[in-house]
């Protein structure tokens, strides 16, 4: 006697949604390196040291250059967090 095996095949699907570039904008703009946790939380994290440490030592007035680093980064990783969720 022959046994027939079945295979079953299952497949998985995950379901994340995007994270919107304009809003990773609005929220570095508002927050500086907080807003950043929206989009990259490695990255935030570096800059509220980079953005502690420069305000000290400029009383502040570093924070006009790091500020708008906070918002280009964020909205990087924002864009790159989609492009690597949708060509999966």
């Amino acid at each position: 006697m022959s046994e027939s095996k079945t295979v079953v095949q299952q497949n998985t699907v995950v379901v994340a949604s995007t994270k919107s570039v304009g809003l990773s904008l609005v929220l570095t703009f508002l927050f500086g390196s907080l807003g950043m946790f929206y989009s990259t939380i490695a990255g935030a994290i570096i800059m509220l040291i980079i953005e502690g440490v420069v305000g000290v030592l400029t009383l502040g007035f570093g924070l006009l250059i790091t500020h708008p680093i906070c918002m280009i980064w964020g909205a990087v990783a924002a864009h790159n967090y989609n492009k690597r969720l949708l060509n999966h």
